[in-house]
Parts: structure tokens; C-alpha cells; sequence
């Protein structure tokens, strides 16, 4: 009991260091942007009041586990902004390696739950592991429209990319979650604060063609 207990204590004191893992999103003050330890707790907080829209098939604790755990290897493998194809192709390597290292700091049997929930997490096969994926796609925009679009602006993000990064969970989000997720993409077109330059460049092609 005392090494279980010992292995316990010796992880959530690794897990700590969450704290220290930024995001590229802002506080919805703007005033600074967010840690990954305060965006689990958020993700937790909508699932818990979002969860009137979940499907039927959905267990909200288990959605609950999965997105306070789905970060916890970014301490190891760092965070890759949602935007940057580079470091996103070589994120699920890193993160793989990290959960082995870190859920294996675990007794066994909480080694292979936590563990489970991250991968099913991951793998977005189940219900529950979609309705998660979901929670972690809206909460950036609803921090995106209460700061005013700052992180999409200092990025140069495009509309196509936010509709691009979003594809799945359009198809699996309720559709009143969806709707709103979608009413802020293009509150912030309308805006500018997300360039619309890559559909505008169709456009204009499209132009040059019937003028040809």
C-alpha cells in the first residue's frame, strides 16, 4: 500500500507542472493566454453544462475523465499550436512516447485506465471520446470571441483553416453546439479578425476565368 500510494502522490505531483504548459489561446480578458491545467478545468466545466446536448450514448463522466486527462502528456511532449502543420505532424509521436512515460509513474491498473481514456481520447472512435473532441474545438473559439480574436489575428489564421481544423466535429457536434461554433466563425470574418483571403482568392480566379 505504501508504494501504491507513493506512486499516486509522486504523479500528481508531476501533474502539477500542467500549470506551466501555455496555450496559444487567450484568457477571455485577453489579458494573457491560457495554461493547459486551466484548459482542462474548462473543458470540464463545458461538458458538465453543455451536457443537455450530448447524445444519449454519451456517459458524461467519462467525457469529464477524458478532457482533464487528454492534456496531461503535453508536459513532456509541450503543446503544438492547433495551426502549425509542422509541429502538429510531429506532436503524436512525442505524445505517445509521454503517455507511456508519464501514466506509467501509475500503479498498473490506473496506468491502463488513464492511459485507455487518453488513446480512446486520441482515437475519437467512441461516442464519448467525439462529444470530448468537440468541447476541446469549441472552447478555443468561445476564448477567441471574448478576446476579440486577438490569437487569430497575431496569427494570421484564415477562416478555411478554422473550417478545416473543425471538419470532423462539424459531423459530430450537436447541432446546437455547432450553430454557435459557426455563428462565431463568421462573426469574426465580418470582423476581419479571420482572414477570409484564402475563399477570396477563389474568387477572384473564378473572376479571371468568366472574364476570360
Amino acid at each position: 500500500m505504501r508504494e501504491r500510494i507513493k506512486k499516486q502522490m509522486d504523479f500528481l505531483r508531476e501533474i502539477d507542472k500542467l500549470k506551466q504548459i501555455g496555450r496559444q489561446s487567450y484568457l477571455a480578458d485577453g489579458s494573457r493566454k491560457e495554461n493547459d491545467a486551466e484548459h482542462s478545468w474548462h473543458l470540464a466545466m463545458c461538458a458538465l453544462t453543455l451536457r443537455e446536448y450530448m447524445p444519449e450514448s454519451v456517459d458524461a463522466s467519462r467525457t469529464v475523465e477524458m478532457v482533464l486527462i487528454h492534456d496531461l502528456v503535453e508536459i513532456w511532449a509541450g503543446d503544438a499550436y492547433a495551426y502549425d502543420a509542422q509541429a502538429q505532424a510531429a506532436q503524436h509521436e512525442k505524445e505517445v512516447a509521454a503517455a507511456e512515460k508519464l501514466f506509467g509513474m501509475l500503479p498498473e491498473d490506473q496506468k491502463a485506465y488513464f492511459k485507455g481514456l487518453w488513446e480512446e481520447f486520441e482515437a475519437c472512435e467512441t461516442q464519448d471520446a467525439r462529444f470530448a473532441r468537440v468541447l476541446d474545438n469549441c472552447q478555443p473559439l468561445l476564448l477567441n470571441d471574448a478576446s476579440g480574436g486577438k490569437s487569430w489575428r497575431e496569427h494570421g489564421i484564415a477562416k478555411e483553416q478554422v473550417y478545416k481544423r473543425n471538419q470532423r466535429v462539424r459531423q459530430w457536434a450537436p447541432p446546437e453546439i455547432w450553430e454557435y461554433m459557426d455563428s462565431l466563425i463568421q462573426k469574426h470574418v465580418k470582423l476581419g479578425n479571420l482572414s477570409a483571403a484564402e475563399e477570396d482568392n477563389r474568387q477572384n480566379s473564378e473572376n479571371a476565368r468568366m472574364d476570360g
